[in-house]
């Protein structure tokens, strides 16, 4: 068995508010059908749980190892599925590049152990579920092609628009989620929020007509400043993705 886990870009990121520990954003994210990893299942002996890939953190700390977590706390049952199959996961989506990764893995391993075991875990739940995991996780619950996002990333309404096709630069930075936004909370200007919905009514053709790049993405200068190589990647007609270190056109 196995299930593709595909990448996201932002079309647009904008930070409308922020508390003591976290950033409040408006933001529309996009599916990237042409990039996704593998999930595949194999049967097993052994009752521990197994996770094998090309991955950049410790097991506990990965985003499918938090799933598994969550399914278990939430269904004694999925236990069992865990029991069964080691996970094997082959990666294509570049690490802390902003295209979501790690949280369309635990997204799909969410949905899929759902789906396989019938557990009858209504996607509302397995978002809420989602958003315990990590910020952009209920997006890749809901799979929407498109959707406007707010919030820390737990209200996820779609947006109808024509299927996108994108082409993507990553250049081999990792760039640090965690920095970057230390970095805006340091610098950056909140957008005004009773904007936000002029952004959200646009399509994403639309928006990347109508704005450049370090306007459309408020973390784009933040992480410019904290690794200026992306300055050599700041071309006419390229945005940038998440926190990056990404940059997507669309075909």
């Amino acid at each position: 068995m196995e299930i593709k886990s595909f990448a996201k870009v932002n079309i647009f990121l904008k930070i409308v508010d922020k508390t003591p520990t976290h950033h409040i954003l408006a933001s529309r994210f996009a599916k990237v059908n042409s990039l996704f990893d593998t999930i595949s299942f194999e049967k097993k002996d052994s009752n521990e749980f197994e996770l094998y890939g090309n991955f950049d953190c410790d097991t506990t700390q990965n985003t499918i190892f938090k799933a598994y977590l969550e399914l278990v706390k939430n269904s004694p049952k999925a236990q069992d599925f865990f029991r069964e199959f080691r996970i094997c996961v082959e990666k294509k989506i570049p690490q802390f590049a902003g295209l979501g990764g790690g949280s369309s893995n635990a997204a799909a391993i969410l949905s899929f152990v759902n789906k396989y075991l019938d557990l009858q875990i209504e996607r509302s739940k397995l978002a809420n579920m989602a958003k315990n995991i990590g910020a952009d996780v209920p997006y890749f619950v809901y799979d929407y092609k498109s959707a406007n996002v707010g919030g820390i990333g737990e209200n996820v309404e779609e947006f109808l628009e024509d299927e996108l096709s994108f082409e993507i630069i990553t250049p081999d930075i990792k760039c640090d989620t965690k920095a970057v936004f230390k970095q805006f909370r340091e610098s950056g200007q909140i957008y005004p929020k009773d904007l936000a919905s002029i952004l959200f009514a646009q399509t994403s053709k639309q928006i990347v007509e109508n704005y450049e790049p370090l306007w459309a993405n408020d973390l784009l200068a933040p992480a410019c400043k904290l690794y200026p190589q992306l300055h050599e990647y700041l071309q006419d007609g390229w945005f940038f993705s998440g926190s990056g270190s990404s940059f997507f056109r669309i075909k």
